[in-house]
């Protein structure tokens, strides 16, 4: 699993990356697998101790989220029912992180876990500083990451990360960074949930945003399979997320 505060990317200059991420013995991705919600893992709160038998564990803080209640209880039974996660405890009091997750069900949760689990480590280890909390979903994590090393190091960075892990990773995007932040539109994009984000691209890429209209709402509705009201639905939550100041 994930999780050092992301503000550590601040300041950085660099190589920025998107890195597609799964690897074993992850809770997250096991639990986003198997239901439609995902996971954005905040920051850990503790370091491993050992307390004689007992093994390392850390907690860290993460926020599920979803379209329904219901697929949040799904998510979180998941994640209980994981062999490779520990007590989970669900925040009554928010720590404000829940306010720019995607979804329109948002919990807020610590989970302990085996920190030798976590991926974090290794990529620090290899020049990759994450910028941004990691989105866990389809069973997959989205590492936004800042390389700290020439550019040319890139490849044989990710391949020690890989032989380290067992981790399968590939690279999403990759850009110039000049300090390591992120624009306010990947901030708010980052607020959809997928479905709002690929109808909205969707929309975009199809010009229905453009004058004059490069196609109505009953074609894009056509393009992805779905209803027009089930399709302006998404479209219009993911335009109210993107446009609210």
């Amino acid at each position: 699993m994930a999780a050092l505060d992301a503000n550590d990317a601040d300041g950085w200059s660099g190589t920025r990356l998107t890195l597609d991420l799964w690897h074993p013995n992850c809770w997250a991705i096991e639990a986003t697998s198997r239901t439609d919600g995902g996971v954005l893992a905040h920051a850990i709160y503790n370091s491993p101790k050992t307390d004689g038998d007992v093994p390392n564990t850390v907690n860290g803080l993460f926020t599920a989220f979803a379209d329904t209640n219901e697929e949040v209880e799904a998510l979180l039974d998941a994640i209980r029912a994981s062999e490779h996660s520990g007590d989970l405890l669900e925040l009554q009091q928010r720590f404000g992180r829940a306010r720019d997750a995607p979804g329109n069900v948002v919990r807020e949760f610590f989970v302990e876990y085996d920190p030798t689990d976590m991926m974090c480590p290794t990529l620090l280890e290899n020049g990759f500083v994450h910028s941004a909390p990691v989105r866990i979903e389809d069973g997959h994590e989205e590492w936004q990451v800042c390389f700290v090393g020439e550019r040319s190091g890139i490849r044989e960075s990710l391949d020690a990360v890989r032989e380290a892990t067992g981790a399968e990773v590939s690279i999403e995007s990759m850009s110039a960074s000049g300090n390591g932040q992120r624009s306010a539109r990947e901030h708010r994009l980052d607020t959809l949930t997928t479905t709002q984000r690929e109808v909205y691209e969707h929309a975009r890429e199809q010009g229905y945003y453009e004058w004059p209209r490069g196609t109505s709402t009953r074609e894009l509705a056509d393009d992805l399979d779905v209803s027009k009201t089930t399709m302006l639905e998404h479209l219009r939550k993911a335009e109210a997320k993107l446009l609210d100041p």
